[in-house]
């Protein structure tokens, strides 16, 4: 019971990001019967797609990597040999988790401004700093994922015989 609870909460921003985007489907759909049917558009239709798109955005980013689900090119990686593939997926690891980082701290404080200005949406009177706090939480979700992957990948032993 312990390691299926431990899966269901390790895959929660999966789980939280498709449940924004099928609201976010939903509502678009609704948003182009009511502009171009009923002829009343939606008018806090702007801040709610922009709270849907930042929670997919910055939750779903973190699942990728867990996933292994992002674009790369690693074909010419895959023509050294495995300790060479190795050194240089550990270079790039390192340099995206410096980049993460550094987007966590830049991103903390501007949501901390955020907070302190007490800045809310025009329409909806949504505070930014909720709004814009997904991004310092996707930042940690991408660290953790990554890692996660990483190590599970080039470092944990047995993860690939030597060539």
């Amino acid at each position: 019971m312990g390691k299926a609870v431990l899966s269901k909460l390790r895959n929660i921003d999966l789980v939280v990001a498709g449940f924004v985007l099928g609201v976010l489907i939903v509502y678009t759909f609704y948003a182009v019967i009511m502009r171009y049917f009923v002829g009343q558009p939606v008018h806090w239709g702007e801040e709610f797609q922009l709270l849907c798109m930042v929670i997919i955005v910055f939750l779903g980013a973190g699942a990728g990597f867990r996933t292994g689900s992002h674009v790369a090119i690693d074909f010419l990686v895959e023509l050294f040999p495995w300790k060479l593939q190795k050194a240089i997926v550990l270079i790039i690891y390192i340099l995206s988790i410096l980049i993460m980082v550094y987007f966590f701290i830049q991103s903390s404080a501007f949501v901390r401004q955020m907070f302190v200005t007490g800045r809310i949406t025009n329409i909806l009177r949504i505070p930014f700093f909720l709004i814009y706090s997904a991004f310092p939480l996707g930042c940690l979700l991408v660290i953790i994922n990554y890692t996660i992957a990483t190590y599970s990948r080039y470092i944990k032993p047995g993860s690939r015989e030597a060539d």
